[in-house]
């Protein structure tokens, strides 16, 4: 028997299947589109905005309105809260992140639905990593810092940018299934933590001290706040923030007890509570009792308006924001990928994970043109809103983004009187959620007995408290790499018996009634494809099955079973397997064949046989060892030759 006779029995089911798309391809041939006609599918495809556009439908025009409207009444607030508050930026930056972006999504975007913007967790990093940067500055508020500011911003969000676009356009938006659900919720509850701790020091007026001492991490926060609360906390202050988070939570209350009423639901009240404390602020002069208020924004950004991201300014700042700018478009990308797919399955429509990248990607290299702009993100809880009222297409992302821009523009001076710890005490409302869904995770994790789950959340949670969060995001991911990898190493393999009185080969751990009927003859079955990881330690899990059966064994216990003189390997499984593979396979052969070990590969489908004689294993092992079956294999075995 020679390799051509192998490889036509094991082709010969997909013979016909073979002919019949060659003649398919024939007759599509015939009747190909133009040069001109594929041109413009794939620009729709890759465009979606073009696609969509063009044939938008009247009858979406109100619900997509109404939805740009509501999603903007609450992403104007939340994004000079986060602005302000975590980024420590200028307002305008979050505006700004609020609006270019979403416009640049909703033409390269595949999800309908998606709001994109400044996100709580990825201005937090922002507002660590400009901190870090400003911390040998002698006056952090001064005009120099504040440009230094917006140099870190914006070549921050020129790299997320970056990355993001190369990342899809190299395919590779299944990075988050290396992201367990473990990780995911020790990180959502570690930034809950941090943004409370951080939001609670404006809240009580302690922001000026916390300037002169200092504190570092979030744990030397709490121990700030425990020991300066009582006797250095602004009264005005403290009672505007409360006072403010109580009408948040009340408001809030009321939506859901009369969520029927539809007119009740849709109101903003992020928007009515800044509304409100602003005029407050005004009329009773807070501000002459130590409550710290926005102030006037102007309207710039640096010296123009729009500036090419790669200035000399910006670049030095390059290499040591290299790593922030990646944790960020993990994070970001997590959270957008979340809520895409959430509103797909919603509405039924498929999205492409890759071109998502490419759309974000885009979108924050447009946004690093405007000086100091934040990397945005889609967002799940405005996703959401922006479904329930009424958003059906990418209009409603182009409506809230022009509301956004006309705020930017006409409204900030309206907001000289707003009060710092009103925005402080909007961001606590977002944490509420994020805190809320933990003990659930918790129990389920403990009930299922998942200690390596547990270990993994409580390792990103505790390092980002006594920590930061760019440790913790990278402790993390090295970590559920390793678990991914350790789980990869292993080839899954497992020994076959003969059921008596048929022709059927089944895992002797999986079926009673399996034998191994013939003498120092081992039968083992490969159940995967195999690669450059789960190859590498191949012998040794083999010998560990030669010698200790598929139990579970320790290294110390003595051999169970005797080395197999006839080994046969049964690979129907393998589709598939990488040069490091086979180079590892061909060693193998070579050390059995030098034991004397009789060798029988059988089950091969073509593209690993293939692989296997262009490594020279037909040669080493001879056209003898290259069977059908294993029925072919045992006979052999059992004549004895």
């Amino acid at each position: 028997m020679d390799i051509d006779n192998i490889v036509a029995d094991s082709t010969s089911s997909g013979a016909e299947l073979g002919r019949e798309s060659a003649i398919h391809d024939v007759e599509q041939g015939s009747s190909q589109m133009t040069s001109s006609g594929r041109y413009t599918k794939w620009v729709k495809y890759y465009v979606p905005g073009s696609a969509w556009i063009p044939n938008y439908s009247l009858s979406f025009l109100m619900g997509d309105l109404l939805a740009g409207l509501t999603v903007a009444s609450i992403l104007i607030p939340l994004s000079v809260s986060y602005a302000t508050s975590l980024a420590q930026m200028s307002p305008l930056m979050g505006l700004f992140a609020a609006s270019i972006p979403g416009i640049m999504y909703a033409f390269l975007g595949t999800c309908r639905q998606l709001n994109v913007g400044p996100e709580a967790a990825v201005s937090l990093i922002i507002g660590q990593a400009v901190a870090d940067i400003l911390r040998a500055h002698p006056d952090p508020h001064s005009e120099h810092g504040e440009a230094l500011k917006i140099a870190a911003a914006t070549i921050i969000t020129m790299q997320v940018g970056l990355f993001s676009l190369l990342l899809g356009l190299f395919r590779l938006g299944f990075v988050d299934v290396v992201l367990s659900r473990a990780l995911l919720r020790g990180f959502v509850s570690a930034i809950a933590v941090v943004i409370l701790t951080e939001q609670l020091v404006p809240m009580f007026g302690l922001t000026t001290l916390l300037h002169e001492l200092h504190p570092e991490s979030t744990f030397d926060k709490v121990l700030f706040l425990f020991k300066h609360v009582a006797p250095r906390a602004n009264a005005t202050t403290t009672a505007v923030s409360f006072s403010a988070l109580g009408a948040l939570v009340g408001l809030k209350l009321i939506k859901g007890v009369f969520h029927k009423y539809w007119w009740i639901n849709r109101l903003p009240e992020v928007l009515a509570v800044v509304i409100i404390s602003t005029f407050l602020c005004d009329e009773l002069n807070w501000a002459a009792d130590g409550v710290e208020i926005l102030g006037a924004v102007p309207i710039t950004s640096m010296h123009s308006f729009l500036q090419f991201p790669l200035r000399a300014s910006n670049l030095k700042y390059l290499r040591q924001t290299t790593s922030t700018a990646m944790l960020i478009c993990v994070v970001g990308y997590l959270d957008s990928i979340v809520a895409a797919k959430q509103s797909a399955s919603r509405f039924g429509y498929s999205i492409s994970p890759n071109r998502e990248l490419v759309a974000l990607g885009a979108a924050n290299l447009a946004a690093s043109f405007v000086p100091g702009t934040l990397p945005a993100w889609g967002s799940i809880a405005r996703s959401r809103v922006n479904a329930d009222v009424g958003g059906r297409t990418q209009m409603a992302s182009l409506v809230c983004s022009a509301i956004v821009l006309l705020a930017t523009f006409f409204l900030l001076p309206w907001l000289y009187f707003l009060p710092k710890c009103v925005l402080s005490a909007i961001i606590c409302l977002i944490v509420f959620p994020l805190l809320a869904e933990a003990p659930h995770e918790i129990g389920y994790f403990w009930k299922m007995r998942a200690w390596v789950d547990l270990g993994l959340m409580a390792l990103t949670f505790f390092s980002a408290i006594f920590w930061n969060i760019e440790l913790a995001i990278m402790l993390s991911l090295v970590a559920s790499l390793l678990l991914v990898v350790h789980g990869s190493s292993k080839t899954r393999m497992t020994i076959l018996g003969r059921v008596p009185g048929t022709e059927r080969w089944e895992p002797v751990n999986e079926n009673p009634d399996a034998e191994e009927h013939v003498s120092g003859a081992l039968i083992v079955r490969i159940r995967e494809n195999l690669d450059f990881a789960n190859t590498a330690k191949f012998a040794e899990r083999l010998r560990r099955l030669e010698l200790y059966g598929v139990g579970k064994s320790h290294p110390s216990e003595e051999p169970r079973r005797q080395q197999a003189p006839v080994l046969v390997f049964h690979m129907a499984d393998v589709e598939s397997c990488d040069a490091s593979a086979v180079i590892t396979f061909y060693e193998l052969c070579d050390e059995y064949k030098r034991r004397n070990v009789r060798l029988f590969l059988t089950h091969l489908r073509p593209t690993p046989l293939g692989m296997f004689s262009r490594a020279g294993i037909f040669e080493l092992l001879g056209a003898e060892a290259f069977q059908i079956s294993v029925a072919d294999a045992m006979t052999l075995v059992e004549g004895g030759r």
